[in-house]
């Protein structure tokens, strides 16, 4: 199963048995005093600069979110994005949960993008999926519907499917969707990380797309994160997740070591030409 996303010059594709993909996540004003007043001011250069350091880092795709409360997300994402597509090679992951906004968004982008994202809430299913069809883009499919995310594995693939199947009836390809099994705290469920993995097992033996994971969620309120988020990517890509949405900065030497030992990485190229330039 190959998904494949573009810029206007840039190809990703995202599969089994090819590189682990990152969807750098750092363009989003959550939690970002500066990011948040860069898009109050429209200061697109600081986007602009914040995006350079994700792909020097090893970001193969970019998420943009410009949600800021008081902003017009509408207007703030087709512009943002109009800017960065002629300063930034790779692909945009175009994330926001406003149909408008990403109707706005897609008329201006050039390539086949990723959009973040779709659930499986009805409405969510009604509004976006005909977006996905009508631009030809990919999408990532969330485990949650009307009742949040499922505690039980069994129920998150049910949402899986329920995705996968309403989009192919639409006619949009099964490799356009990307799922998303999501993660909760190990703090505040000891189970969390297991039900995540076997969720991932059973969607890849049951459905076999492509599946995306942010991986920090799981370490949330516990010292020593980085240590838990490194596990627990080792243990993700291990049964299926082919991309990440994560800090490139931050994931970057682990995905390359997995690659390599899940035979990803032929030859060990990628992760010798890793070593060299950190030398």
């Amino acid at each position: 199963m190959k998904t494949v996303v573009s810029s206007k010059t840039k190809e990703v594709i995202i599969g089994d048995g090819q590189p682990t993909i990152i969807i750098g996540e750092r363009l989003n004003p959550t939690g970002k005093t500066k990011m948040v007043k860069a898009l109050q001011d429209k200061d697109f250069d600081y986007l602009h600069k914040e995006a350079i350091k994700q792909v020097v880092k090893g970001a193969q795709i970019l998420d943009v979110n410009v949600c800021v409360p008081g902003l017009d997300e509408c207007g703030l994402l087709a512009e943002a994005v109009s800017f960065l597509k002629n300063k930034v090679e790779v692909p945009f992951c175009l994330d926001s949960d406003n149909p408008r906004t990403l109707e706005a968004v897609l008329k201006v982008y050039e390539g086949k993008p990723l959009i973040n994202s779709v659930t499986g809430q009805e409405q969510s299913l009604n509004e976006v999926l005909p977006l996905v069809k009508k631009y030809k883009a990919a999408v990532i499919g969330l485990t949650m519907d009307e009742g949040g995310i499922p505690q039980e594995p069994q129920k998150r693939l049910e949402v899986a499917l329920k995705i996968v199947i309403k989009a192919e009836m639409m006619g949009i390809p099964r490799e356009n969707i990307i799922i998303d099994s999501l993660t909760l705290a190990v703090a505040t469920d000891k189970d969390s990380a297991l039900k995540t993995l076997e969720t991932i097992k059973m969607i890849k033996e049951e459905i076999g797309v492509n599946q995306v994971l942010g991986v920090s969620n799981i370490s949330f309120g516990l010292p020593l994160r980085h240590i838990l988020n490194e596990a627990f990517i080792s243990m993700v890509l291990s049964m299926g997740v082919t991309c990440l949405i994560a800090d490139p900065s931050q994931v970057r030497q682990t995905v390359l070591a997995c690659d390599l030992l899940l035979g990803k990485d032929r030859f060990a190229r990628n992760f010798i030409k890793s070593f060299r330039e950190m030398k």
